[in-house]
Order: C-alpha cells, then structure tokens, then sequence
C-alpha cells in the first residue's frame, strides 16, 4: 500500500529530476559496457538461470525487495513508482542514442563519468523522502542498523554475486557499483544536504 504523503510541485519536481539523472547514470554505465550494477545482474542472471523473459525477472524480484522493504516499515510510495516509470523510460531513449567508446580508455571513462551522476540521482530522488525504488528500498530497509552506504553495496554485491552464479556476466563497472556507489551517495546526500533514509509507516 502507498504511504500518504504531502507533495509539493518543488518536492515532485526534485523527485523527477532526481530520477532522470539517474536515468542518465544508468544508461552511461550501460553505454561503457564493462558491466552492468549488481541489481540488474540479478535480474539477468535469474533471467538466464529460469528462462524467463528479462521484463519478467525485473519484476518479480523488484516486488520481492519491495516486499522485503515493506516487512521491515519501509513502504513504497509515489516515488517507488515514479522511480520506475522515469528512469525505465529514460534508460530505454538514451540507449537508442549513445554509442559505446570505440576504446578501452573511452569506456573507462565513460564508467568514471557515470559514477558521480548515479549518485547524484539516487541521493536527489531519495532526498525527496517520497518512496524508493526497489534496490534502494531493499537497502535503506536496514539503515538502522547499517548505514545505507553499506547496505546498498551489500544489496548490489550479493544480487551480481546470485546473477553470476546463475549465468550473467560481470565486469569492472560491476565492481565499481559495488565498491564506490554506496559511499558517493551518501557524499551526493551530504553537498546537497539531503537525507535519504525513507520514513516508515
């Protein structure tokens, strides 16, 4: 069920610009091709591993973390929605439109470049406190007791450890998520002086 909140024009406003440079984010990393985040790993590799279609692997596990989420207080609200919907749709024009480096160093840089602006989306839309997407909602399910930036990295570290296991690749980009992702958000948090842990019901 949909928490009730108060919304405002500024407040949806950052809720979908937020997500649009998340969308953005994601499709850089895709675009460098070294290596998708730990969540969409997840998704391929029980996609590969049960021989069902991609769409459908996405979301049965997006409804399981956010039932995980919802078991520990942390419900969906309109930005779990928004979240989705934006950042799918944006993901889904910008590869139709950016062209993978032709060099390793391009690519590289490319995955450097989406770091900062994977960040500054998640901790933009988060900071909106307006509902969370499904690998956020599973993480800050348990900020307290783990601060988000661990627990984010935990929640991409074991969902490319599952999706590799099950058959999807991995690379760099995969590790870099992993490693460097949940602490830039909580850096991204602090500049814009933004609080990304959710309310609970």
């Amino acid at each position: 069920m949909l928490t009730a909140v108060t919304i405002t024009a500024g407040r949806l406003g950052r809720l979908v610009g937020g997500c649009l440079v998340l969308g953005l984010g994601v499709a850089m990393l895709l675009t460098a091709d070294l290596g998708s985040d730990g969540y969409s790993t997840l998704v391929n590799g029980v996609s590969i591993g049960a021989d069902i279609p991609f769409l459908v692997s996405n979301m049965a596990i997006s409804v399981g973390f956010l039932g995980l989420a919802a078991a520990r207080r942390l419900k969906p609200g309109l930005g779990t929605l928004v979240q989705i919907v934006v950042v799918g749709l944006t993901v889904s024009w910008l590869l139709t439109v950016l062209d993978t480096p032709g060099t390793l160093v391009g690519q590289s840089l490319l995955l450097v470049a989406a770091l900062p602006v994977l960040a500054t989306g998640i901790a933009a839309y988060l900071g909106t406190r307006l509902g969370a997407g499904p690998a956020e909602a599973a993480a800050l399910a348990w900020d307290p007791p783990v601060p988000f930036r661990w627990s984010y990295s935990a929640v991409q570290g074991l969902g490319a450890l599952v999706g590799w296991l099950l058959g999807a690749t991995i690379g760099p980009g995969t590790v870099a998520v992993i490693v460097v992702l949940g602490p830039a958000v909580d850096v991204a948090g602090r500049v814009l002086r933004l609080d990304v842990r959710q309310e609970r019901g």
